[in-house]
């Protein structure tokens, strides 16, 4: 008997213990949503009135904030280029990286996988080291103050990190896939195009997405390049 309740109590210890985790987890990962929802519908004297809670609204709730985002700034225009920038520089950078990926992937030596760091390694200069050759190419090309100027630029960081990454979902799929396929009968491309790029699907959204953010989150070419 005395067994058994330890046992009983062990076990709700461990599930109380498995909540408490998840619980403290979730509220931390949540919190940030429930900050910009609360401060969406604060008032201004709400939110700079230190002696009130943060957390609880003390003023009755405003759509202030989101009149003057809507009616007074050019907010959805801002969307509308970015996701017309990313969705070019996406496509740019996949039609890119997918072949050189995979061609880094396949590649035989250890010159290889070097090449693949080196590409990578482009990916970590600075933008503040290259927006200076940068803005001279745009103005030889009369592309300041566009947005094509950015569809042009952009791909230079998009596309060494998508390469390094999608080298590393294309050397994860086995070479005897693609040697059966040609067997079969299909060339190296069509072998490539039916077998290699469907298994590929996940890392080539993974891709995307990684690229979309950093289009979407870049600052300094677009205060440089776009602003009159």
């Amino acid at each position: 008997m005395m067994k058994g309740t330890a046992a009983k109590t062990l076990n709700v210890a461990k599930r109380s213990g498995h909540a408490a985790v998840l619980v403290f987890f979730v509220t931390f990962l949540a919190f940030p949503f429930y900050w910009m929802l609360i401060t969406t519908f604060k008032t201004t004297r709400d939110l700079y009135n230190t002696a009130n809670n943060p957390y609880l609204f003390h003023d009755a709730p405003t759509l202030h904030h989101l009149q003057v985002l809507f009616g007074s700034t050019q907010y959805l225009q801002w969307i509308v280029n970015t996701a017309f920038v990313g969705v070019l520089v996406v496509a740019i950078t996949l039609v890119l990286a997918v072949p050189a990926g995979y061609a880094l992937a396949r590649m035989t030596g250890p010159w290889a996988q070097n090449l693949g760091i080196a590409i990578f390694l482009t990916y970590l200069v600075p933008p503040t080291i290259l927006f200076i050759p940068f803005a001279r190419i745009i103005a030889d090309l009369g592309l300041q103050d566009s947005l094509w100027s950015l569809v042009l630029v952009y791909p230079s960081f998009t596309v060494p990190f998508c390469t390094w990454l999608l080298m590393g979902f294309f050397k994860a799929i086995p070479r005897d896939l693609e040697d059966a396929a040609m067997i079969d009968g299909l060339s190296h491309f069509g072998a490539f195009v039916k077998v290699v790029i469907p298994i590929s699907t996940a890392g080539m959204l993974t891709a995307v997405i990684f690229a979309f953010t950093l289009v979407t989150q870049e600052f300094v070419y677009g205060v440089t390049f776009i602003t009159s």
